[in-house]
């Protein structure tokens, strides 16, 4: 008697989840589809981001080492802990950068359809939807985004070298997300929380457009019988992150730059401050050669494949779990 009224009680519950998922609205459904896809991407590729900032902005420590000399130097001076240092900035940054980034991909996606028939249904409306919602993701979560590298910026070093590098040009020890928030804001105000973002929208704008018009234009390719595969999703996102990030790269290294140099200091890099987008690339090439532009671009690439290749997937995974209906629908 006890077990058959458990059994109806349970039957219940699952029919009131099952009432509220299909009460909820699709742009909220495709928030969290975004959100999960963006945590598990991020954190499954933290380590090699951490090197990455390094290798972009510690030009002196780590400039020369590559990328498993890198990993090495990270793990002997803060630990396994290190490779994740700024992953929680990270991950708080980019649920709800991914979240804004797919759901507003797919609304603006279905505005260009409702308003401007005459650009027809195929990978030109992704390009410009995809560009459109990585700008708009972009400014909702960009503070985010400068105390994650703030953050990762920050080694705990104990070689001579690196304590002459601090005693010639000290930075800020931060502690957590909001120790960088009040200390960025004494130096500046809002302003300097969007420190960099010039570059940023300069890169997300042709990159997001690109890795959803790659995306999206290989899998309109394969024939429907294949359309759900785990594999043929990997194999598009990874092909559109590598493509996508390879053009726009250099602005990333710009970007990075402007966010750790020093507010009070001339050039942190023995070199001009860097102001603006144009301004940064020709600095950077004058004062550090033109590689720069492209340090752990390498390593990009080893991130990227499973970056982007786990966001897709894990988006187009979520959306079948929660019930999206299909965007012709």
């Amino acid at each position: 008697m006890g077990s058959s009224s458990q059994g109806s009680a349970a039957v219940a519950a699952a029919r009131v989840d099952l009432c509220a998922l299909d009460l909820m609205p699709v742009f909220a459904k495709e928030m969290i589809a975004g959100g999960v896809a963006g945590a598990f991407s991020k954190t499954a590729i933290a380590p090699l981001e951490r090197v990455k900032i390094l290798l972009q902005t510690r030009t002196n420590e780590f400039g020369s080492l590559g990328v498993l000399k890198s990993l090495k130097k990270v793990r002997q001076h803060d630990g396994i802990k290190g490779f994740y240092k700024g992953n929680g900035a990270s991950v708080l940054r980019i649920i709800p950068y991914a979240a804004l980034h797919f759901m507003a991909y797919e609304r603006y996606r279905c505005w260009i359809l409702n308003n401007c028939p005459s650009l027809g249904t195929g990978p030109l409306v992704d390009l410009l939807a995809g560009s459109a919602s990585g700008g708009t993701a972009v400014l909702c979560t960009y503070p985010l985004d400068l105390a994650r590298t703030k953050l990762a910026f920050q080694v705990n070093s104990s070689d001579q070298l690196s304590r002459a590098l601090k005693r010639a040009s000290p930075q800020p020890t931060y502690g957590g997300i909001m120790d960088v928030f009040r200390g960025v804001y004494s130096e500046g105000g809002v302003r300097a929380l969007y420190r960099g973002v010039g570059p940023t929208l300069m890169g997300i704008l042709p990159y997001a457009g690109l890795k959803f018009y790659i995306y999206e234009g290989l899998k309109a390719h394969v024939p429907d019988d294949y359309k759900n595969s785990v594999t043929l999703k990997l194999s598009c996102g990874a092909a559109a992150g590598l493509f996508g990030q390879t053009l726009t790269y250099p602005l990333d290294v710009v970007r990075r730059q402007m966010q750790v140099q020093n507010q009070q200091q001339n050039g942190q890099f023995g070199g001009p401050r860097i102001t603006g987008t144009f301004q940064g690339l020709i600095a950077i090439k004058q004062t550090q050669g033109w590689r720069q532009l492209f340090a752990g671009l390498s390593l990009n690439y080893i991130k990227v494949v499973p970056s982007v290749a786990i966001g897709f997937t894990a988006y187009d995974t979520v959306k079948h779990f929660l019930k999206i209906p299909p965007r012709e629908k």
